[in-house]
């Protein structure tokens, strides 16, 4: 029978990143027909979110467990949802689908299965796509990005009706309500200018050197602002991308001045005190948006698409910061801000509707669900989705190789603790001793 219409559905979310833990958990909550029972699962990896950066996040769940691939695919085929959310890279997405539709054969009822993008989409975007074909619900963050989705889809004889519109899940917060004088009143706030930092954009010692400069350039040219450098991560924790060349240490070399801070904690209480948002191409520029937050995206790198900043080309909000040091504040163009999902107008109370009607309409089939049925298979990508699915400890039919951990039992205490020594050696090789050995390459 469908899922009762008044108790809360169950909902699992599986995440291999604290952005993607974000993206996932809030666009449950945000797409869920009804109130919700969340059970969140972290994908076992390089960039497995630490309890600090859970808690910076801010979204709350149920019950909260890191799975490898397997563990979780057992937990699928044994426990009883009504949705799941794939808050992952395109190819964690792929193999996924392929281990639950395995999973799932025997089953006469599934969950429904939704996926997509953190933020914006500015590269890769046919392999991300196809990579996450075979979803219920494929969600476009805006409608630039759905117009593009269903083109790649039906480009390639495959079916585009899982493309679904919404926007991002976490924009909201105060309106902005324009600069605040610090003469004016004693004990208000400075003029606040954050800097958005993203972990791997740019990617160079010059360019991060270079940006960072310029910034505390900033604060001492304006002694009376509040000059803050928002970051990511601290120095050993990985996010979404890998941070090689942490703005902390860069830091450490500098004399900062007193108005100059280094700043973490949740991006929407900083954009509370934000009277200026800079960045490269951080998503962050689109909360801003949201909030009508005078909002800049730095042209001094070029406008590049290794950079992402190409995606602003268009919105009005591309200048130099030897324009914004002479004083420039540049003006969203209201139509791209439109395309892009920001919903500055008060639509955004809306914006999930679609989704939402469209899994209760996919609960509430008295047949259930057909099984998931990915564009890449073993016939229209030979060469490369026994990769994807093997990085995974899956075979080309999506069952558990041989030998995959967890596959058949859950791990004891001896095999707990070997365990976290080998994620802990993996995690160092790959924070610490590979960005080392790619530099000595480039000598």
């Amino acid at each position: 029978m469908p899922a009762s219409a008044t108790k809360p559905l169950r909902v699992a979310v599986l995440a291999d990143s604290d952005t993607r833990w974000k993206w996932g958990a809030l666009t449950a909550n945000r797409v869920a027909p009804r109130d919700v029972r969340l059970d969140g699962f972290l994908l076992r990896g390089r960039a497995t979110p630490t309890a600090r950066q859970l808690g910076e996040v801010g979204v709350p769940a149920d019950s909260l467990r890191e799975v490898t691939a397997v563990e979780f695919l057992r937990a699928m085929r044994e426990e009883s949802y009504d949705l799941l959310v794939l808050a992952l890279v395109g190819g964690g997405v792929q193999a996924m689908l392929h281990g639950l539709k395995r999973a799932w054969e025997d089953r006469p009822r599934r969950p429904v299965v939704v996926t997509g993008y953190v933020g914006v989409v500015y590269e890769k975007l046919a392999d991300g796509l196809l990579l996450r074909h075979g979803a219920d619900l494929v969600l476009a963050n805006s409608r630039q990005d759905a117009d593009r989705f269903r083109a790649v889809y039906e480009g390639v004889g495959a079916d585009a009706s899982s493309v679904t519109e919404v926007a991002l899940p976490f924009l909201g917060g105060t309106a902005y309500e324009g600069e605040h004088d610090p003469s004016a009143e004693q004990g208000r706030r400075p003029y606040t200018v954050v800097f958005a930092a993203q972990p791997s954009v740019p990617d160079s010692r010059r360019d991060r050197t270079y940006l960072l400069d310029r910034l505390v350039r900033h604060a001492r040219r304006h002694p009376e602002r509040e000059v803050l450098l928002k970051l990511r991560s601290k120095p050993g924790e990985h996010t979404t991308h890998i941070e090689e060349l942490p703005y902390q240490k860069l830091a450490q070399r500098q004399d900062l001045p007193p108005n100059f801070r280094l700043v973490y904690g949740h991006m929407g209480e900083v954009l509370d005190r934000t009277d200026l948002l800079v960045t490269v191409s951080s998503t962050a520029a689109l909360e801003s948006l949201h909030r009508r937050i005078p909002t800049v995206v730095l042209t001094d790198l070029g406008i590049r698409e290794a950079l992402g900043n190409h995606h602003f080309v268009g919105s009005g909000c591309l200048a130099s910061w030897d324009q914004l040091d002479a004083g420039h504040r540049p003006e969203p163009d209201a139509e791209w801000v439109a395309r892009q999902g920001v919903a500055v107008g008060g639509s955004y109370g809306t914006a999930f509707d679609a989704a939402r009607e469209r899994i209760a309409g996919l609960l509430g089939r008295p047949a259930g669900l057909p099984p998931l049925t990915p564009y890449y298979t073993p016939v229209t990508a030979p060469g490369y989705l026994p990769g994807i699915l093997a990085r995974h400890h899956l075979g080309p039919d999506g069952t558990p190789l041989p030998g995959a951990p967890a596959a058949d039992r859950e791990p004891g205490p001896v095999r707990q603790i070997v365990r976290r020594a080998a994620r802990g050696a993996y995690r160092h090789g790959v924070q610490r001793v590979a960005p080392v050995i790619r530099r000595m390459g480039e000598l």
